[in-house]
């Protein structure tokens, strides 16, 4: 039912004509301001005397955020908590015959503490953002009602030794018999058959994902299918991944379910431009992030044989009273996603720890999630994405099967060998426990430059280095079963107002909406995408440059790269990747790289001054020296000191303790909720005050202003 929506935020005032899918934050919800409409609307639709003919008619509503009520004809048929999952109410009985009637929904993404998700970096959008429709079925049918079923179950298992196959297919409905069939075989059962597929055509990942089709029908004619695959996936902690029987590292992206302008209301046609650009990235695997996607997306995985994490919106804090609301959402996930071979493990939580402390609360809440999850489904491992400031011997990591951790090192805090540090650590104290790298990125805004990239500037360049830096890391430890950039888009996170952008979180590879591959998109290419050859040259927006010598930097997952100069030939370098060319910088130059037939151009040029239009942080880049040239009393405290040891003095303490929380405060409620985990405060307790500045984008005038009163107070 995509036509004929009234809308409002009262059912009294429905005073806009919408059609669905629909969300009312698609604009305030993308500003930034952490200002936009969270509350309750209402939709409305009358239904014709021909929509209701039918035995039974069910409504099924695919996506409402993320608490929804349904009315007809005035009285409330059911309430439904959570906003990311399919759910079914059942209209018959309640209808006015050779009449119309009145169907009328209201959906809140109001604040509250029962639902989650409550606290996260990203827009919680409101609406009714997925389709609604309505199903009409004989008296006999399958089963629609229980968790968003979809009535029939099905469970291959595969031996890789005889190249066999036995799927089990369960079925739920009310009638006495139900006919099954599978591979060209059917089955008169009651409610399940099993089945054994020779020869089995594996569902192999990107090389081959082949897909079955189980289908059930009743006597009465009513009828379910669903698309199944046959594989095996098995992790190893020294090894890592591995699907059917060989070593298959998961290296991917995260993906948000929203897009510029659009908010989650999303189309099937913006659904496949997505998955048509992980494709060209190359990447075999997605963390589709923090909550369940819709099902057309769980197709395209299926259909393109993309391994994925599916996980529910269980983030940032953890809520006394949102327990039952945890084991609701999971139970829908599971009972909805079952069949897709992509699946290859259930998300219990993410960074659940970052504004909540580890008690038993918490502890049994993952217990109960995890059981559920293997009562359910005892063919998937679980696991959980944690937070940097994760003490690595916490009692929460022995919950989930395997585990994963989201790392920030060399953007929000610290340096970029510390995530090497960090994963060989905990690999030689846990040697027999299968670890990944959940979450790993840097913001980029690509209107910014530099030929000296650093921590906190956004620029383009440093985005790049970050992620050549992790690529690396990456590739030389192959006990990770699973890495994801964060992310693969620019997406809504409207607390945020950073890095030139209002609204937006920029760890994107590619602009929110979806128009700009950003440089180290193409380094993920270069790695991943064997298919087509290509060059991409990085830089092509930072065309003016003041200074004598400058390099070019190409990605390319050709064996050999050639650039030329104004059409000179001036290299050429065998390699893997990364290709790097240092050039004197004169006037007007042309650039061009080849590869095994492939090209790439751009055009660069000397400049007498710096183009300020490049610099985020201004202030930061103009105060990079002053301090040293001799006006520090080392007997008084200044921004040279750490965090740590300015906090010791209860007087400087207090002020920089001030400046924190104002700060935190302007980075959204998330950083705001986050500030004061005991493991975070450790981590920043030993940066230079100087350092945190500048990542946090101050001016030079409240930098100076700071170091002026540190400088009034003796240590």
């Amino acid at each position: 039912m995509t036509d004929g929506w009234r809308f409002g935020k009262s059912r009294d005032a429905m005073i806009e004509n919408v059609t669905l899918p629909h969300t009312w934050n698609a604009v305030d919800g993308q500003d930034g301001g952490n200002d936009y409409y969270r509350g309750t609307c209402w939709y409305m639709r009358e239904l014709t005397e021909e929509e209701t003919a039918g035995e039974r008619l069910f409504l099924e509503i695919n996506g409402a955020a993320n608490t929804c009520e349904v009315w007809l004809n005035g009285e409330r048929l059911t309430h439904h908590e959570g906003g990311y999952s399919t759910f079914r109410v059942e209209l018959s009985g309640k209808l006015q015959k050779q009449k119309k009637n009145l169907l009328e929904i209201s959906v809140s993404n109001e604040e509250n503490s029962t639902v989650y998700p409550q606290k996260a970096d990203f827009t919680f959008y409101g609406g009714l953002y997925r389709s609604v429709n309505l199903i009409s079925v004989p008296e006999e049918h399958f089963e629609l009602l229980k968790d968003g079923t979809p009535g029939i179950k099905v469970t291959p298992v595969v031996d890789l030794e005889s190249k066999s196959a036995t799927v089990t297919v369960e079925t739920w409905h009310n009638g006495k018999s139900v006919d099954i069939t599978v591979n060209g075989e059917t089955r008169t059962v009651e409610h399940c058959a099993e089945f054994v597929i020779e020869n089995v055509h594996l569902w192999d990942g990107l090389n081959d994902p082949y897909l079955y089709t189980a289908t059930a029908k009743l006597p009465s004619g009513d009828e379910v299918s669903t698309r199944f695959g046959c594989r095996v996936f098995t992790f190893d902690s020294e090894k890592g991944f591995f699907l059917n029987g060989r070593s298959y590292p998961l290296r991917g992206v995260s993906r948000h379910q929203d897009l510029k302008g659009k908010g989650n209301a999303l189309s099937y046609e913006d659904h496949a431009a997505d998955m048509a650009i992980i494709r060209e990235l190359g990447a075999n695997s997605l963390r589709l992030a923090h909550y369940q996607h819709a099902q057309e997306f769980y197709d395209l995985c299926d259909e393109n044989g993309i391994v994925v994490w599916a996980e529910i919106p269980y983030i940032t804090m953890h809520m006394q009273n949102g327990r039952q609301n945890t084991l609701d959402q999971m139970r829908e996930l599971i009972t909805q996603c079952y069949n897709h071979p992509c699946i290859a493990v259930w998300g219990l939580s993410n960074e659940i720890t970052a504004a909540s402390a580890v008690n038993e609360d918490l502890l049994e809440n993952h217990r109960a999630l995890n059981a559920l999850c293997h009562r359910m489904d005892p063919t998937r491992l679980t696991t959980m994405a944690n937070v940097f400031m994760l003490e690595i011997d916490s009692p929460i990591l022995e919950i989930p099967d395997i585990n994963s951790y989201n790392l920030y090192f060399g953007w929000y805090l610290g340096e970029l060998e510390q995530t090497d540090e960090f994963f060989d650590e905990y690999h030689a104290k846990y040697p027999e426990r299968v670890i990944g790298f959940s979450e790993y990125g840097a913001d980029a805004n690509p209107a910014y430059h530099s030929s000296n990239p650093q921590k906190g500037d956004y620029t383009e360049e440093y985005q790049a280095l970050y992620h050549e830096h992790m690529l690396a890391m990456i590739e030389a430890r192959p006990y990770l079963w699973a890495t994801y950039v964060w992310n693969l888009f620019d997406f809504a996170a409207d607390g945020r107002d950073e890095g030139g952008k209002h609204g937006e979180n920029q760890k994107g590879l590619v602009t929110f909406d979806r128009q700009l591959r950003k440089d180290a998109f193409y380094l993920y290419k270069a790695a991943w995408n064997k298919e087509q050859p290509f060059v991409h040259i990085t830089g092509k927006r930072y065309k003016n440059r003041a200074e004598a010598e400058t390099e070019i930097k190409v990605y390319s997952n050709c064996d050999e790269v050639k650039l030329y100069v104004d059409d000179m030939l001036i290299g050429t370098q065998k390699g893997k990747t990364i290709f790097r060319f240092r050039i004197p910088l004169l006037g007007d130059q042309m650039i061009r790289a080849e590869g095994d037939g492939c090209s790439d151009v751009t055009v660069i040029r000397r400049v007498d001054v710096p183009d300020e239009s490049y610099i985020f942080n201004k202030a930061a880049a103009s105060v990079t020296n002053w301090f040293d040239a001799g006006e520090i009393d080392p007997n008084c405290f200044s921004i040279n000191d750490t965090l740590g040891e300015i906090r010791q003095h209860p007087e400087a303490g207090a002020i920089v303790n001030a400046m924190i929380a104002k700060g935190a405060s302007e980075r959204g409620d998330v950083a705001d909720a986050v500030k004061d985990n005991p493991a975070l405060q450790r981590m920043m307790g030993r940066m230079t005050m100087m350092s945190l500045l500048k990542q946090s984008g101050a001016d030079e005038k409240s930098i100076r202003q700071l170091n002026r009163i540190l400088q009034g107070i003796k240590k």
